[in-house]
């Protein structure tokens, strides 16, 4: 049986990218003076993803991360739908050394996970230390917008496109007790780079972090407080 501790890692991420945040084909405009200060792009990100109530989010793991079994994921979240907030989406997972499809829904406290050859299955709240709460992707407290406030020496890099949105690329360290929230089993600090949009409240548009072995892992939000229904399988 699948239990909720697989996808721990993988709802909660937000992390950081290892060549930047270009998508294909954009190029970074070089750093400047005209660059705005990093601490203070950070802060207005933190405050805005702390008043987020839903998203869509992808999420991929490049290379091998001890202790995240997340290859690939794919789903959307919103704060409402009981106490741990709501979830759906479909992803890859490693188990045993293989790469298992899988569909997840996660309401009223309780998770629902569809393996390739089963029905959905019930994994009750009971079960409290293996719940993973998905709001705490955005809770302003725990999920990304500490994250955003918690980067040693942050510096504003460059301004870049990402998916037609102009960003700024802002980069630093990450304490991994700061992460391990996010990301249990991380065993390092890591290098973490967010792109931010270079208008309104600077949201988070791609994030990626860095981490020992030549792996990573890379977020994407989008679809930001759009409504997000989630309902119980049948």
């Amino acid at each position: 049986m699948f239990t909720r501790r697989i996808l721990l890692g993988a709802l909660a991420l937000t992390a950081a990218l290892v060549t930047g945040c270009s998508s294909s084909g954009s190029s970074p405009t070089p750093s400047g003076p005209s660059l705005p200060d990093a601490a203070g792009l950070l802060k207005d990100a933190a405050a805005a993803t702390g008043a987020i109530t839903s998203a869509h989010f992808t999420v991929k793991t490049n290379g091998t991360v001890p202790g995240l079994s997340v290859q690939d994921l794919d789903g959307d979240l919103s704060k409402s739908g009981g106490p741990s907030g709501s979830a759906k989406g479909t992803g890859k997972l490693s188990v045993g050394g293989q790469l298992v499809e899988v569909e997840f829904v996660l309401v009223d406290s309780s998770l629902y996970i569809k393996g390739p050859t089963a029905g959905f299955q019930k994994i009750p709240a009971a079960l409290g230390a293996s719940i993973y709460d998905p709001s705490a992707v955005l809770d302003p407290n725990r999920g990304i917008s500490k994250v955003l406030l918690s980067i040693q020496n942050p510096k504003t890099e460059a301004k870049e496109d990402v998916n037609g949105q102009s960003t700024y690329k802002v980069s630093g360290k990450i304490a991994k007790d700061v992460l391990t929230g996010l990301l249990p089993g991380l065993e390092s600090d890591a290098d973490i780079t967010f792109c931010l949009q270079e208008s309104g409240k600077h949201l988070p548009v791609k994030a990626s972090a860095k981490l020992p072995g030549d792996a990573s892992v890379d977020v994407t939000l989008s679809d930001v407080d759009k409504p997000v229904t989630v309902t119980a399988p049948a």
